[in-house]
């Protein structure tokens, strides 16, 4: 087996992974290799064009995952979109940046993991940003990582913002910013109208240094370990068995999914479960792939009047405008709009965010009764309901257990029926009043708290935002320290959106590349 040798090696080009392997190649005495299971980010056109997102699942750039039938969504299994390609899910994702709240990592300080507070992570938000309204107490203009208000906002996702007011909600210029809550426009990892990924802004411009080495379709089969080390990882790369030594450290960058697969794969996780496997237990650690949590959304959905939603994707002048000047509805992720609130007034952290597509986004698109639509989606961002990550076989190429729970805890089903109800008194104001023709999902007889209920088990859906399975802590069921240091193992991290211990309420994306600067912060 051929092997060679590098100062660190980094399993996934994600957005925490791509993050991390720039930041260490800046130092030029540092060899580092970046391992990607996926292709380049570059073979694929679609990437670049924002609109495209829902038609990369399910391709070559996906890992496609489902997780297992959900008892709580009357047992219907979850598909998982997972970036598989440079970039990783950034290259497939909606592209809104949300950072979270800053509560929810003054949370995370308070459960004792040092250096994880909103002020002392502000530095380094500001460190990744390329902010094009301008530099701010919140937001940095000079990092590689664009954040751009949307070129074109459609009517119908003007009409959202005002039925909020409407009601009573205040405009937000910046959920980023001083305040979470509020409705507004997202902003967007965008440059000048295509996708900007984390390959794009940290990836892409290192690639020239001659001490940062990628392999693509490489496939990471296990950590090496000796006495209590990790010393290098094993991979495969088309029909060849390969491995990589690390002198000083293997970082694990595969997300949550991949990242506590692969430490199962390699004799780190809780003992009974890799012994039933036939698996040699190097590290009993217990709590590798629990803590499992997502936000979880549902759409209320509208027939439009008036054609003017992202339905005119399919005239020749929507191509053409993007063609020419990147601007129009393929210029749009899909949610352009959005807001947090409190269903309780007792909460410290919004527990609830819409997104606004002013689109058919029910079904991909496809479940729609007739060209033009919107629809409103309340998200559960602050969910109780917890599961767990499992192997299914000690081979690496078979996808895991995926058992999210959803809707376990009835807490989290009451605030999704506060969500559905409240959007539909955001469509039922004035502003909606030129647009609106007649309710879709769900339909106007759904009206009881059974009936409600009912709906939104048989329709809600993930919102692609899974942490949890490799958490970051002291306790029992802590799989990395505050270094992000694995527990019991001398030379292996982890740092990806699985070490969250809570998830951040809102878009996921921004605070796991937050996740690969405070890595990089520690080690260069």
């Amino acid at each position: 087996m051929r092997e060679d040798v590098y100062d660190y090696v980094v399993v996934g080009a994600g957005s925490a992974g791509c993050v991390v392997a720039a930041r260490l190649s800046e130092n030029p005495a540092c060899r580092v290799l970046l391992l990607e299971a996926g292709g380049p980010d570059t073979d694929h056109a679609r990437i670049r064009v924002p609109f495209y997102t829902w038609r990369l699942q399910r391709t070559e750039v996906d890992w496609a995952y489902k997780t297992e039938p959900q008892a709580g969504l009357a047992g219907r299994p979850m598909r998982w979109p997972r970036g598989r390609v440079l970039g990783g899910t950034s290259a497939i994702n909606a592209m809104v940046y949300i950072r979270g709240h800053r509560a929810v990592f003054d949370g995370w300080a308070a459960m004792g993991n040092a250096g994880w507070s909103y002020q002392e992570l502000l530095p380094l938000f500001r460190h990744s940003e390329r902010q094009e309204r301008g530099a701010d107490a919140y937001h940095g203009a000079d990092g590689p990582l664009d954040v751009a208000d949307l070129r074109e906002i459609n009517p119908l996702s003007c009409a959202f913002v005002e039925a909020a007011q409407e009601l009573g909600f205040p405009f937000n210029p910046d959920f980023n910013g001083a305040e979470q809550l509020g409705f507004g426009f997202y902003q967007v990892t965008q440059r000048r109208g295509e996708r900007w990924s984390a390959a794009d802004a940290f990836l892409r411009p290192a690639l020239d240094r001659p001490n940062l080495f990628v392999a693509t379709g490489a496939q990471a089969t296990r950590v090496v370990l000796e006495h209590e080390r990790a010393v290098g990882v094993a991979y495969v790369q088309g029909a060849e068995a390969r491995q990589a030594r690390a002198d000083s450290e293997v970082i694990l960058c595969g997300g949550t999914i991949n990242s506590p697969q692969l430490l199962l794969l390699s004799g780190i996780g809780p003992s009974a479960h890799l012994q039933a496997l036939g698996i040699a237990v190097a590290v009993d650690l217990p709590g590798v792939g629990q803590n499992l949590h997502d936000h979880l959304d549902t759409a209320v959905a509208f027939a439009c009047r008036e054609p003017i939603s992202l339905g005119v994707i399919s005239e020749p002048a929507a191509e053409l405008s993007y063609r020419y000047f990147r601007r129009g509805p393929l210029a749009s992720g899909g949610p352009e709009a959005g807001g947090f609130l409190v269903t309780d007034p007792a909460l410290a952290i919004p527990n609830l965010q819409y997104h606004f597509t002013p689109g058919w986004s029910v079904g991909f698109g496809r479940d729609r009764p007739r060209l033009h639509g919107f629809a409103i989606w309340p998200g559960l961002v602050q969910p109780a309901s917890r599961g767990y990550l499992a192997l299914r076989s000690a081979d690496p190429f078979e996808p895991p257990i995926i058992q999210p729970n959803y809707l376990a805890e009835l807490a989290d089903l009451a605030v999704l029926m506060a969500g559905v109800r409240l959007a539909r008194e955001l469509a039922a104001t004035q502003a909606f009043v030129p647009f609106i023709d007649e309710a879709f999902q769900p339909g106007a007889d759904v009206l009881s708290d059974e009936a409600l209920e009912a709906y939104i088990r048989s329709h809600a859906n993930t919102i692609y935002h899974p942490v949890g399975t490799c958490k970051m802590g002291s306790d029992a069921m802590a799989v990395v320290d505050t270094r992000l240091r694995v527990h019991g193992l001398a030379g292996l991290r982890v740092a990806d959106a699985s070490i969250m211990p809570t998830i951040v309420n809102g878009n996921t994306n921004a605070a796991v590349t937050l996740i690969g600067e405070k890595l990089a912060s520690l080690l260069v």
